[in-house]
């Protein structure tokens, strides 16, 4: 796809605030979330936006750009990584910002966040790096270097040191095998990571750089959410007239976000229009969490029809059975909400790739032949492959469900896919009955 360098570069009156890069598609809108929260306008886009798409938005703040580098590999990241982060450069942002999973899964040869900072070095000029390393909102607490995370975003689960957590550290792809977020992101690159510590944190910003030496990337302990105005206040002092290169989950955007609701440059956003529940809704899933297993059986004991499909199959053949198909169209047609997902049967890594496509596949079927006008999308590692197969070009948020999966108005050239509601949600997010609020 063209992008933004061709012909020209951005217009300079829309002042772009922020652009980030997320690597799957449900951590991208957890970012779209936290920074439409304090008062921008953001477009998280499928691809690098070219011009003409950005003049479809000539107020926005915020430029968001759904990848899906977490399911891919260094030398596969760094083909579509180093073009995307000079596009975003070009925007004239201030802050650029590669957005990694809140529990920052990853590892050095599948969705490789030192190879993400490696491609950021290259092609931005900040000397230090910051990774932000916790997100309060979301139960995710990083402290003395150490990611701790709540059973379930949105829930009361208890909080777990990140290699001992039931989810993460049997995740079928990167599962967490060690809590230090300086020697886990250390296995995958080879620049060296400080710290600036929980203690620091209380510091004036300006007494920060005491504690680094000859680090080339930092690491930030948040722990408290008042502490991320603080964090976005170091975060713009660092910019010293050039482009700001970070790193981590949503904790970046709050950090911003707050710390330019304190400056007067945005205006949080305090209420929503609360959406009115949708039927017939249409949920499809490919994780293998078990909170979106709890979900799952929420779900078939309040009136979801349920159609599992072979995921094995799918990724054999590449293709979907035209009879489960039409099975989830004549469901939504009888006005019956709907649960495809993949059984208990997935009990191995699968492609995601074929499988998000599959999901996708499926979901635009039925918002062709049925009149399902909301969709929610389960699963991080599937999402960004399901959304493209969807025909979606960009999402906007519309109001806050879970925090970090927020619900989205989809922009598409298809017109009935233009239009429709979408929520995209990691594995990790929700109480057991997520799938009620919808």
């Amino acid at each position: 796809m063209p992008s933004c360098l061709s012909g020209k570069k951005m217009n300079n009156k829309q002042n772009i605030l922020l652009a980030f890069y997320g690597d799957d598609f449900t951590g991208s809108t957890d970012a779209l979330e936290f920074i439409t929260r304090a008062g921008a306008k953001a477009v998280l886009f499928i691809e690098p936006p070219t011009a003409e798409q950005l003049l479809q938005f000539p107020d926005i703040d915020v430029i968001g750009v759904a990848g899906k580098t977490r399911a891919l590999s260094p030398a596969q990241m760094q083909e579509i990584l180093l073009p995307a982060f000079e596009q975003l450069k070009a925007s004239g942002a201030k802050q650029v910002h590669y957005k990694v999973c809140s529990t920052f899964d990853s590892s050095a040869t599948v969705g490789s966040i030192g190879k993400a900072i490696d491609c950021g070095a290259t092609v931005f000029p900040n000397k230090l790096i910051p990774v932000i390393g916790g997100m309060p909102a979301l139960g995710r607490y990083c402290l003395f270097g150490n990611l701790f995370a709540r059973m379930g975003i949105g829930s009361n689960g208890k909080i777990y040191r990140l290699d001992r957590h039931p989810s993460m550290s049997k995740h079928p792809v990167t599962p967490a095998d060690e809590s230090d977020l300086r020697l886990h992101i250390g296995k995958q690159t080879e620049k060296k990571i400080g710290l600036i510590d929980i203690t620091q944190l209380d510091l004036p910003v300006e007494q920060w750089k005491e504690a680094l030496t000859d680090e080339e990337v930092i690491l930030v302990d948040t722990m408290y959410e008042e502490q991320l105005t603080k964090v976005g206040e170091w975060m713009n002092d660092l910019e010293e007239e050039k482009t700001l290169f970070s790193v981590g989950g949503s904790g970046v955007e709050a950090a911003l976000g707050n710390y330019w609701n304190e400056k007067g440059l945005l205006t949080k956003v305090s209420e929503w229009k609360k959406p009115v529940k949708a039927t017939p809704l249409l949920v499809v899933s490919g994780s293998c969490s078990p909170v979106t297993a709890a979900q799952i059986a929420w779900a078939k004991s309040n009136d979801f029809e349920e159609v599992i499909i072979d995921a094995q199959k799918i990724v054999d053949e590449g293709t979907v059975d035209a009879a489960v198909l039409n099975h989830v169209a004549v469901f939504l047609q009888k006005q019956k909400n709907v649960l495809v997902h993949t059984g208990s049967k997935q009990t191995e890594n699968l492609s995601s790739e074929k499988l998000g496509a599959a999901l996708g596949i499926i979901a635009k079927h039925a918002v062709l032949h049925s009149n399902v006008k909301r969709v929610v999308v389960a699963g991080g590692d599937t999402s960004s492959y399901a959304a493209r197969a969807m025909g979606i070009d960009a999402v906007e948020m519309i109001a806050p469900i879970v925090s970090g999966a927020p619900l989205c108005k989809a922009y598409s050239k298809n017109k009935k896919i233009n239009g429709l509601e979408v929520n995209f949600k990691g594995g990790q997010v929700g109480a057991e009955d997520y799938f009620g609020l919808f």
